[in-house]
């Protein structure tokens, strides 16, 4: 049940975890090939390192046939390799940017981009783990975007699963610098230093989903945790929340 946001994903990083244990469940409950649509609503932060929260309407769509692939999680592509215990594929991801409006006055916007990914999913012991790459081809940063996450779906009954997740997501210095930077252009018009980072780990996260399925085909689940900044990113001189909470809320229904 996971969450294809396109226009909607201004804190993709978060969603898209969080979509991850949404995912999780799915690949543990459906057959090889599934369509899952739904909608939901997600409160996100308005960007990372951001107070403020934004409340957003979100579609479910998840769709796997055959080597095709759609969701949040690993965006739009192809898998080849798709065994019982392991997934390796490419796919064309939405990657987040901010609004001039969101940030302090100043500070330019970043555009939202898209991202070519590699990735995996490997199925063990119970664990699902999740490692994968992005580098940004269009728009937003132009850097490379390293992430790993593993979850363990809790069957507590037959029909309600938790989900406990862990994560966390390194950056090149060119995203890092794009993304949290203050050049002196910027600095001169909204009053903060200038700031400069380089490559490095920029977050970890953790959360926790619960899925409940209302009937064979229709599944309420809810996601909520929370994100920290890490390393240099951290410091940068427009965040102004180290610790971000997100929430996500949605209904599917498998056809």
């Amino acid at each position: 049940m996971n969450c294809l946001l396109g226009k909607y994903r201004r804190s993709g990083a978060l969603i898209a975890l969080a979509a991850g244990a949404l995912w999780s469940n799915a690949a543990q409950a459906q057959d090889q090939n599934h369509v899952v649509l739904g909608a939901g609503v997600a409160a996100i932060p308005a960007y990372q390192g951001s107070d403020d929260m934004r409340v957003l309407p979100l579609p479910v769509i998840d769709i796997k046939e055959g080597w095709f692939f759609a969701n949040l999680r690993n965006g739009i592509g192809v898998a080849p390799i798709s065994t019982d215990n392991i997934e390796i594929g490419a796919s064309m991801v939405f990657v987040q940017g901010y609004r001039r409006k969101d940030v302090p006055e100043g500070i330019d916007k970043l555009k939202d981009g898209i991202g070519a990914r590699l990735f995996t999913n490997i199925h063990a012991g119970g664990f699902v783990a999740t490692l994968g790459a992005t580098k940004v081809v269009s728009g937003g940063t132009k850097g490379l975007i390293a992430d790993a996450s593993l979850s363990y779906p809790i069957e507590v009954s037959s029909r309600f699963t938790l989900t406990p997740m862990i994560g966390t997501t390194w950056a090149d210095r060119k995203y890092n610098d794009r993304y949290f930077g203050v050049t002196p252009a910027e600095s001169l018009a909204s009053g903060l230093p200038q700031f400069t980072t380089g490559s490095g780990f920029k977050d970890v996260s953790g959360l926790l989903t619960a899925s409940y399925r209302l009937t064979d085909r229709i599944t309420l689940s809810a996601t909520g945790g929370v994100t920290s900044l890490i390393g240099d990113m951290k410091d940068s001189p427009f965040v102004e929340k180290k610790t971000q909470p997100t929430g996500i809320i949605t209904l599917s229904y498998r056809l």
